[in-house]
């Protein structure tokens, strides 16, 4: 995940945004409440994944584990979070690297569409820059 994603936009969902956290060096922790078809009301700072998005919005979950907040590198920035304090999503500080906790491909999740569309247009421009040199 390091390694590749000085080249490559990535964009991990749940189990991928796990190992995003932990390969920067961030710690995988039990939640404090497992969520399982969940839906919970996510706040994010507007940029990135989440531009576009006025406000927080609804999304579903399916964890057990959470990249604990504490333990987030330097490196990535908490783009998201839950209601009660749950890092929900992450973003490099420079590279197309991008995590969330939910999952934006759910029917039951609000803005999904708008989340991968934003994710997609991120990697195209990332690959317009790189074709520039």
């Amino acid at each position: 995940v390091r390694m590749g994603s000085e080249t490559t936009p990535m964009l991990g969902v749940c189990l991928g945004h796990q190992a995003i956290g932990q390969a920067f060096g961030g710690d995988v922790v039990r939640a404090p409440t497992p969520m399982h078809g969940k839906a919970s009301r996510i706040s994010h700072n507007a940029r990135g994944l989440f531009r576009g998005l006025n406000g927080p919005f609804s999304a579903t979950r399916y964890h057990s584990l959470v990249i604990e907040r504490s333990s987030a590198p330097a490196e990535l920035e908490v783009s998201a979070e839950s209601d009660d304090g749950l890092v929900m999503g992450v973003q490099h500080i420079d590279r197309p690297t991008f995590g969330v906790q939910f999952h934006p491909e759910s029917i039951a999740s609000e803005h999904g569409r708008r989340i991968l569309r934003n994710f997609l247009d991120l990697a195209d421009a990332f690959h317009k820059r790189q074709q520039t040199f």
